[in-house]
């Protein structure tokens, strides 16, 4: 029962916030975001959350300063007008890639975010595929982060004519090998990896693909794709290698600077991401996008809270 449950979107995830709250059978909830001529930002609430549940749905991407700023200021307002306990649903965190110190006095922002989460009044906070896993441990709240694998192997166990016995699925580097393995073993399909080298941030230079691609379909899988250097390096070495054919997915379409037009470019077969960065405006302009949406298995995250029942029983029905 959801009486005592109010969603609400703010500017980057309205959306997502729409479409979860069709999966639940309740309004979305009123409020107003306003950015002023000097950059201060307000957040209003225009209905009672007194003794309410509230979840607040925001993604921190671009621009990411703004998304998390709107998304205390709601919690405070909210903190003050006696909700009974507040859930942030961050789709995408935010500063995520600044996990640890890579080298001498760098900060620790994912910690730093972490922390003004909490003083703002966050009770539990959920993510989607968290770049780094351990930021899980940043929160003294309960933290649940939820992965879209079974979401993306779906779409193809879906696809009409899809034969899997020439599939390989792909790990863009070492590092994502889990998540790469995960879904080959969903799918039933060997798995390769790409041996690269990063020389600075958002370069990358592809080294070598470890495993058989030549004559296969190669579904190439990362956490996030930003401006899509690294993984369109990887796509032209599949295909120097002899893949027919290249899907490339990934939970979070930052898309930043050059990306679409290196993603269109690189002779994708599809480009799949998920909704916890809207993509309306990248659609238009990029046919072989795909974009499926994670709002029932956030739904089904609120009902199991709400309804004080296991999150992981309901998460593994969800397909």
């Amino acid at each position: 029962m959801l009486e005592n449950t109010i969603v609400f979107a703010l500017s980057s995830s309205r959306g997502l916030a729409e479409r979860i709250c069709k999966e639940l059978g309740i309004e979305l909830g009123k409020c107003k975001v306003n950015h002023f001529a000097d950059g201060e930002i307000l957040v209003e609430l225009d209905e009672s959350v007194r003794g309410k549940n509230v979840y607040f749905v925001q993604s921190t991407n671009r621009p990411v300063n703004d998304n998390l700023m709107e998304l205390l200021i709601a919690m405070d307002a909210c903190k003050r007008a006696s909700a009974a306990s507040i859930t942030t649903i961050i789709p995408y965190y935010g500063y995520a890639r600044q996990d640890r110190k890579a080298k001498p006095r760098q900060p620790i922002s994912s910690k730093l975010v972490a922390s003004l989460l909490e003083q703002a009044g966050a009770g539990r906070v959920v993510t989607v595929d968290l770049h780094a896993t351990q930021i899980q441990g940043y929160f003294d709240i309960p933290a649940d982060d939820i992965a879209a694998n079974q979401l993306i192997a779906q779409h193809f166990l879906d696809k009409k004519d899809f034969d899997m016995s020439d599939v390989v699925v792909v790990s863009p580097d070492h590092g994502g090998t889990v998540r790469a393995r995960h879904l080959a073993t969903v799918l039933d399909v060997p798995l390769a990896i790409i041996d690269k080298r990063r020389p600075k941030p958002n370069v990358a230079e592809a080294m070598n693909v470890l495993g058989d691609v030549n004559g296969k379909k190669c579904i190439i899988i990362d956490d996030m794709v930003d401006t899509a250097g690294t993984l369109c390096a990887g796509i032209k070495m599949l295909k120097d290698k002899g893949a027919k054919e290249v899907y490339a997915t990934c939970s979070h379409g930052i898309l930043s600077g050059p990306a679409i037009e290196r993603l269109k470019g690189a002779g994708l077969a599809e480009f799949i991401c998920t909704d916890t960065i809207d993509q309306t405006e990248h659609q238009k302009e990029f046919p072989e996008m795909v974009v499926l949406t994670m709002a029932p298995l956030l739904a089904k995250l609120i009902d199991a809270v709400e309804n004080q029942s296991s999150l992981g029983e309901a998460l593994a029905h969800s397909f």
